[in-house]
């Protein structure tokens, strides 16, 4: 059989595992086998993460936009069905942001809201 001289691609290969451990504690930074784990395992929390980001921020705003409601007499889950009835289409991330920023705007769109119950 013939020899085989894997030229540059073991070398790359290593680098390329390395770069990505650049920074992890001990051999996990250093060794090739301990650092192909621990950047196997980190993509894995990352692709993860990047799914709950979504989730928690979505929680976030939910939490934000309740709050504000019940300072205005109104509990979150009425606020939304009554937002839908008068044809608002705010979502979350922006009803969060007046919620939070500009209290007079949001008391706006709660009286907005309540006048949905009135006519129905």
């Amino acid at each position: 059989m013939p020899r085989v001289k894997r030229g540059t691609n073991r070398t790359d290969y290593r680098k390329k595992t390395l770069k990505l451990a650049k920074g992890y504690f001990l051999t996990k930074s250093k060794l090739n086998r301990s650092a192909q784990e621990a950047v196997e395992k980190a993509l894995r929390y990352g692709y993860v993460g990047r799914k709950r980001k979504k989730r928690d921020f979505r929680s976030l705003w939910i939490v934000r936009i309740n709050a504000a409601c019940r300072a205005n007499q109104i509990s979150y889950s009425v606020f939304m069905d009554r937002l839908k009835k008068a044809g608002i289409e705010l979502n979350r991330k922006i009803l969060a942001d007046i919620a939070a920023n500009d209290a007079p705007a949001f008391a706006a769109i709660v009286a907005k809201a309540k006048e949905v119950k009135a006519a129905a």
